[in-house]
Formats: structure tokens, sequence, C-alpha cells
């Protein structure tokens, strides 16, 4: 009986609903990054497909999830080769819409020696999405286990998304990234939240350096209607406060070649545990492994593992 729980375990597939951004990042290594008015002679360069909410779709199917992703691209080559890129990793692409007027989204990314990277996007297409996108989509919130939000498209379409996902009783994650200001419209429908450093500080007006400040900006946000925070702090981990402990749960220190994924490959992670059950820490500790592995290659989507390395 015990191998064939397992064996049920392993068939069930959480259902994701991913509404986000989908670019093409085009990615360049250096030793360092230009200081204003510099040129560098940089090295490898590379296309690959990126955006917040392409990445963290990826990751989630990826790593166990069935995933539907709700987007917006160019009816350009850039908006082609992701298209089919969502299509080979096993994303239902049925709500990706192709913009007439607008490109795709680019995102310009920089990765130094240390692996650290800069980052500018250029939102594109992912500009052109409205509530009206979320409309033709009713029927995926009914669907999810879990929705996945975050803030490269228009913040009214986040917090509408937010707003339909919980009235469809479903659990709502929102990757406050890049940081913005949000409304507490958007708050009061987001079960749990997934700010780095960073972004807690920008939020809180809280410096996050250990268990005590996290524990500070973790209140903040209990106190706006987020019960479950997760702040994300590199190698160091993660902070949790669920409403039963605050704690910082590790992960494994390697060398990182680059981290620009490693955020989304966190929350796409992250939902598929919490979808398929898992307590708030095993979903925490799920989701460090791997970021941890991301942060080992090199681009965006290239760098997200499958459930089998794992």
């Amino acid at each position: 009986m015990a191998g064939f729980s397992m064996c049920k375990v392993m068939q069930a597939k959480p259902k994701i609903l991913v509404i986000g951004s989908s670019n093409m990042d085009l990615v360049i290594q250096a030793d360092h990054f230009p200081r204003p008015g510099e040129t560098l002679i940089g090295g490898n360069f590379s296309m690959i497909s990126g955006g917040k909410g392409a990445n963290q779709a990826v990751a989630a199917a990826r790593l166990g999830g069935e995933v539907v992703f709700l987007a917006q691209v160019g009816n350009d080559p850039f908006g082609q080769v992701n298209l089919e890129s969502y299509e080979r990793e096993g994303i239902d692409t049925s709500l990706i819409e192709r913009n007439p007027d607008l490109p795709s989204g680019v995102a310009l990314i920089t990765v130094s020696e240390s692996g650290e990277n800069t980052i500018i996007v250029a939102p594109g297409a992912n500009a052109g999405m409205d509530v009206d996108n979320l409309k033709k989509a009713a029927s995926k919130f009914a669907w999810a286990d879990v929705v996945l939000l975050q803030l490269e498209i228009p913040l009214e379409v986040v917090t509408e998304a937010a707003r339909m996902a919980k009235a469809q009783g479903k659990k709502v994650i929102l990757n406050p990234a890049p940081a913005r200001s949000l409304p507490a419209e958007l708050l009061e429908n987001v079960d749990i939240i997934t700010p780095n450093e960073t972004e807690a500080e920008f939020l809180t007006g809280i410096s996050v350096s250990d268990i005590s400040s996290a524990a500070l900006a973790a209140a903040r946000f209990n106190a706006s209607g987020i019960q479950k925070v997760i702040i994300t702090l590199g190698e160091n981990g993660a902070f949790l406060a669920d409403g039963n402990t605050e704690e910082i749960i590790p992960t494994q220190r390697v060398k990182a070649v680059d981290t620009t994924a490693a955020g989304d490959t966190f929350n796409g992670a992250l939902a598929v545990a919490l979808g398929r059950g898992e307590n708030m820490n095993a979903a925490v500790t799920f989701a460090l492994k791997a970021a941890t592995l991301s942060v080992q290659r090199l681009g965006a989507q290239t760098s997200i593992p499958y459930l089998s390395e794992l």
C-alpha cells in the first residue's frame, strides 16, 4: 500500500496559473558592470527566453506542475520564439495573446564575473495587458490550485487577478518584483508574499539584515492582510513567517554563476510544492534547493532545473 500511495502522489500534478510577463533576454557577460560613460568589451552574448512571469511558468512546469500561462507577446520573431519555447516545456499557451501594435518585451542583462546582474526591461507587449485578458481566463481561475503573480505587467491587471483568484478560493502568491508601491486592494487578496531583502525594505521601510528585522518587516505585511511572508535572502536562505513560526531556513552555499532567474525559480518551485499540499517549511526548502541549482548556470530559463535534478 505504501508503494501505491507514493505512486499516486507522484502522479498528482498541481495546477498552476501564472499571470505575468514574457520577454526576450539579451545577455552579455562582463568582468564588471560599466561605470557611467564607460564602454566595455564583454564576453559571451546569449539570447534567452525570459520575463518574470515566463520564468516562473517554466520553473513550475519543469518542477512538476501543470501550468497555464496568461501573457502577451508581440507579433514579431521574439514573440514566436518564446511561444514555441513555452510549448516545448508543456505549458498551456492558449491564453497568450499576440499584440499587433507593440513589440515583445525585451530585457538587456549584464552578468558580472561574480554572478551578479543588472537588468533593464523594455516592457513592450507586457504593458498592453488589461483586465479584459483576465475575463477570457475565468475558467482557468476555477481550474487552478495556485495563482502566481509578479509586477512586470500593469498593476491593475495584477490587482484584478488577485481579486478573481481569491473569489474562487484559490491560493494567491505574489512575488513583488520589480518593487513598486502596492494598493491595499491587492494586498488584501494575497495569501503569500515573497520579496527579497531589497523589495521587503522598499515595501515596509525596514532594512532586513537578520531574523529580528525580517520579523518586523513580516509584521508590516501581516498588518496589510497578508498572513504568510517569505523573504528570500540569497545565499543565506529565506525567512519564513507563517503565523506558526518565524525562522530562517538555510540553503546550500555554492559559487554563483548567474543569479538572473534564482527568484523566479524559487517562486515557481514554491507554487508547485504548495499546490501539491506541502507545508510551508517543506515548500520553502524545496524552492531553495531549486533556486540553488539555478544560480550555478547561465541565463534565465536555461538555468531552471528539472524535478529529476532535485
